[in-house]
Parts: structure tokens; C-alpha cells; sequence
């Protein structure tokens, strides 16, 4: 496949969804989930031809335009001044393009969506058209901010994953969704508009320090610090502007506090959204723009960065050990699992960053199959109150099988794809240089706190004294529900069975990323020494 019938490829990826959304408001209620369904298998179908494509690149191809294999470059506005002031033109592009960072989240925003929007046939039922049209925005959004290559047109996608998210909890959420949106809106919106004015800032300067004027193109900025380095000072102030806005994206500790209450108020699909794939547009906005943009500021900060991260592995495990809502409980593991992720980006070393990259997908996984499953229990009790449940293994054997395979995934059991990326992440983090080995130690502690706090809640639900009449007469699993999860299942399993491939293809690129960072703060790669 040319590069230009994949560049093409890419740009309907991103946008085809959008078509789906006139079509759904022109049509019956009943037949707009079919629509969205089918209109979202589009850029699933499109992203295994790409990822097809991308694994036939050659080694040569691949070192090229710092790592970027494919892509797609639009030239969007620019202006000429004539007023003799010091820049002469705004150069803002619409460029896309995927490496080995980008391509296995695209792969799997591809899937989670035509999933979320399969299971919620069975749940929505009210204001559908409108529900499924903000779905398909949405997936153009995440889709739009894991390919975005300029920093306004990242901007412009990571603003608009968070209007439709905005509705889909406050309309189709639970009793307190009022506050529970605002609190995701307010936090989300602060973080943004300060990661804006860091961009214009940025832009100001490598247009100044390259051509003259001003560019937000990612291959311009990557060229001008090639050989210019941004002081010091500056530098600071720019990298803790983009690391706030991504921090409270992830969200690191101490930013954490809207997840929560954002999961248990969302709709079963916008918390699998929100688990699988938002959260990880701030550890990937982290990897792509902070450490090759401010490479010494990341440096200087790798212990704090590393210090939040451990402290939320070990308060979010011990946060899900005190919960009584089955929902919020994998809500505060997410805050846990994430910080795994903050403390691999941070350690700077290979092994680290290609565990923190695996295990993105793998929470996204393990996390959106849990939320998957409690919806579906929720849907026949309408209930998510561990006391609410006991025994029901005798019951729904089912979703009991299912809930304890994602459940093994989710604490990292050998042989399940959470094992490997945690075990990657632990072993980068204590060969560092970078950072203290009582990060890994401590961080150790949050698998075996997370063990505890997930076997202790799948037996209290599963098993014990079946005393409950409306838990006796409690339907398994359905057809449609298992294939709904069957595509997770198998994942994981693939994957921490054979991660090698995936782990190969990444880590092309997190290579790159790391000796990026450690050549323009003038040390050299652990690889070469």
C-alpha cells in the first residue's frame, strides 16, 4: 500500500465517524444504534489495513521524520504581515501521522468504541439519536488527538472529546451527575487552556529560533531543538504547563478527584470511554510532546513526576480496598494502574517506557472489560453495592468466568497481558538512573495491595451464601454480551502470552523517545555506552 493511499486511509480514520452523526438525526429513534454501530466498525476496518501496512515498514523508513511512518500534512492557515514586526507568518498545519507510540492506541480506540456502543443497546433507551451522534464525535475527537502532529490541531481534538463526554454523563448519568460533569468539565478545561497558552508561548519561540515567525508544527519544533535548546527557565515554566493539563488528564495524583465521581455517574459506555482510552491522552500528550520538548525540565522532574506517581499506586490501591460501590472501587484502581504508567514514562530508560507504553493498551483492556461487566450486573440489579451480591457464581457461571479472567488481568497475573507491562515498567524503574529504586520498591507494594483489594471484592460477589431472591433468578450473560467481550478476553490472553510483536513495534519507537531525551540534555543512551 503507497504512503499516499494511507495518508488518505488515515484522514477518513479520523472523520468518518462524523458522517454517521447526520445520518443517526435524520432517522428513527429505533434505528439509530444499528447506524452508530456500523458507521463505527469504519475506522476499526480502516485501522487494521494502516496496522497492516505499518508492519511491512522497513527499519530505513521507520528512523526518518523522528519515528513517524506515516503521514498526512495539510497546510491549514498561515498570514503574511507587513507591519515589519519580528515574526513575518503563522504557520499552523493539519498534520496527522502514527508511529509506534500512536498506532496500538488508535487500534484500540478503533475497537473500544463499536464495543461501548454494542453493549449499550441494551441500556440505552431513552434520547437515543442524540446519545450515539455525541458517541461517534467523540471517537473522532481521541482519534483526532493520538494523530495530531501540530500543537493547535492537538489542542482543537483534546477540546473536543471533552463536550461530548460533558453530555453523555450529564444527561445519561446517574443521580449526581450534575456535579460530578462540572467537576470533570472544570478540572479538564483549566488544565487545557493553561497547556494553550504554553503552546502559543512555544510557538512564538520556535518560530523566532527556526523561521522567523511562528509554527506549531511538531517536525519544525522537533528540527529547531535539534540544535537550539530552550532555556532553562522557560523551559520550566512551559513543561510544568503541559505536564499540569496532562497530569490532570491521567489524572496523577493529587488531580485525581474528578475520576471518581465521574466513573460511578457515567453510563456504562462512557466509563469503558473514559478508562480505556481518554485517560490515556494525558500519558500519551506526556510521551509525545513533553519529554522531546523539554527534555532537561523532564529530567529535573522525573523524581517528583515518579514521587506522585508511586504515591497514587499506593493511595488508589488502598482507596479501592475501602469502597462498597463495585464501580468506584475499579474507578480508584485506574488512579493506581495510572500511576504505574507516570512512574515507566519517568524513569527514562527503554525497558521502562516500553512497559509504560504496553501497558496503556492493557489498562485500557482489562479496566474497560471491568467496567463492561458491572454494567452488565448493574443492568439486571441495578445495583452496584458489594452487599448487594453473594453466591451468584451458582447462578451466572457466565459472567463469573469472565469477571475472574478480567479480574487476573487487571492485577497482573503471568500469563494475562497486565503482567507484562507491569513487570517491564518495575524492572526499567529500578535500573534508572534517572529516579531512586524505592520508587520500584514502593511501587511493588501497589501489586500486591492491588491483589488483595480485587480478590477480596470478586469473593465477596461471586461467592458465599446465595440469600438473596432477586440474585437467584439472575440471567447470565446473553449472546450479544459475550461477543461484546470476547474481543478483551482474547486480548489478553494474546498478549501476555505474545507480547513480543507488539512489544517489538513499540518499541522502535519508545527507543527513539528515549534517546531523543537523553541527547538533547547531553547524555548518552544506556543502548550505546
Amino acid at each position: 500500500m503507497s504512503k499516499d493511499s494511507v495518508a488518505l486511509l488515515m484522514n477518513l480514520m479520523i472523520f468518518s465517524p462524523l458522517i454517521g452523526v447526520p445520518l443517526i438525526l435524520l432517522m428513527k429513534q429505533w434505528t439509530a444504534k444499528y447506524t452508530a454501530l456500523a458507521i463505527s466498525l469504519i475506522p476499526f476496518v480502516i485501522s487494521l489495513l494502516i496496522y497492516s501496512a505499518y508492519t511491512s515498514v522497513s527499519p530505513v523508513e521507520f528512523a526518518s521524520d523522528n519515528g513517524m511512518v506515516f503521514k498526512s500534512i495539510y497546510r491549514w492557515f498561515g498570514a503574511e504581515l507587513a507591519d515589519g514586526s519580528w515574526y513575518s507568518k503563522y504557520d499552523i498545519k493539519y498534520i496527522v501521522g502514527l508511529d509506534g507510540l500512536s498506532i496500538y492506541l488508535v487500534l484500540l480506540t478503533t475497537l473500544i468504541f463499536p464495543l461501548s456502543i454494542w453493549f449499550s443497546w441494551g441500556s440505552i433507551t431513552d434520547k437515543q439519536k442524540a446519545y450515539y451522534a455525541l458517541l461517534l464525535i467523540l471517537q473522532t475527537g481521541v482519534l483526532g488527538v493520538f494523530m495530531s502532529l501540530d500543537l493547535i490541531l492537538f489542542y482543537v481534538f483534546f477540546e473536543m472529546g471533552l463536550i461530548p463526554m460533558y453530555f453523555l454523563i450529564g444527561i445519561w448519568g446517574r443521580k449526581d451527575r450534575i456535579y460530578a460533569t462540572l467537576k470533570f468539565f472544570l478540572y479538564t478545561l483549566v488544565g487545557s487552556l493553561l497547556m494553550l497558552i504554553c503552546i502559543i508561548y512555544l510557538g512564538f519561540w520556535a518560530g523566532s529560533a527556526g523561521t522567523g515567525g511562528f509554527t506549531t508544527d511538531y517536525f519544525t519544533i522537533n528540527h529547531v531543538l535539534d540544535s537550539t535548546r530552550i532555556p532553562g527557565n522557560i523551559q520550566t515554566w512551559l513543561f510544568l504547563g503541559f505536564a499540569l493539563s496532562f497530569a490532570i488528564k491521567v489524572p496523577l495524583f493529587p488531580f485525581h478527584t474528578w475520576l471518581p465521581d465521574a466513573h460511578v455517574q457515567a453510563p456504562t459506555a462512557g466509563s469503558v470511554i473514559l478508562a480505556a482510552v481518554l485517560l490515556k491522552m494525558g500519558t500519551y500528550g506526556l510521551i509525545r510532546f513533553c519529554l522531546g520538548f523539554f527534555p532537561e525540565a523532564c529530567i529535573e522532574f522525573s523524581g517528583m513526576m515518579c514521587l506522585l506517581g508511586t504515591i497514587g499506586i499506593i493511595y488508589g490501591a488502598m482507596a479501592s480496598m475501602v469502597q462498597t460501590d463495585i464501580k468506584k472501587l475499579v474507578a480508584y484502581s485506574s488512579v493506581s494502574h495510572m500511576g504505574f504508567i507516570i512512574l515507566g514514562i519517568f524513569s527514562m530508560n527503554k525497558e521502562a517506557m516500553n512497559g509504560a507504553i504496553l501497558q496503556m493498551i492493557n489498562h485500557g483492556i482489562s479496566t474497560g472489560a471491568l467496567f463492561l461487566l458491572i454494567g452488565m450486573i448493574y443492568d439486571r440489579r441495578h445495583t452496584r453495592e458489594i452487599k448487594d451480591y453473594q453466591g451468584i457464581a451458582k447462578v451466572v457461571p457466565i459472567f463469573t468466568l469472565m469477571f475472574m479472567i478480567t479480574t487476573f488481568s487487571s492485577i497482573g497475573l503471568p500469563g494475562l497481558n497486565g503482567f507484562v507491562g507491569e513487570f517491564l515498567i518495575l524492572i526499567g524503574s529500578f535500573k534508572s538512573e534517572s529516579i531512586s529504586n524505592a520508587f520500584s520498591i514502593f511501587g511493588t507494594t501497589g501489586v500486591i495491595i492491588a491483589a488483595v483489594y480485587m480478590l477480596w471484592m470478586f469473593r465477596r460477589v461471586m461467592f458465599g451464601k446465595l440469600d438473596k431472591e432477586e440474585n437467584q433468578s439472575l440471567k447470565d450473560l446473553n449472546v450479544r454480551e459475550i461477543l461484546v467481550l470476547m474481543p478483551l478476553v482474547i486480548l489478553m490472553f494474546w498478549i501476555g502470552l505474545h507480547a513480543n510483536p507488539m512489544l517489538d513495534e513499540i518499541g522502535r519507537s519508545s527507543d527513539l523517545i528515549v534517546e531523543t531525551v537523553l541527547k538533547r540534555v547531553g547524555q548518552v543512551p544506556v543502548a550505546v555506552r
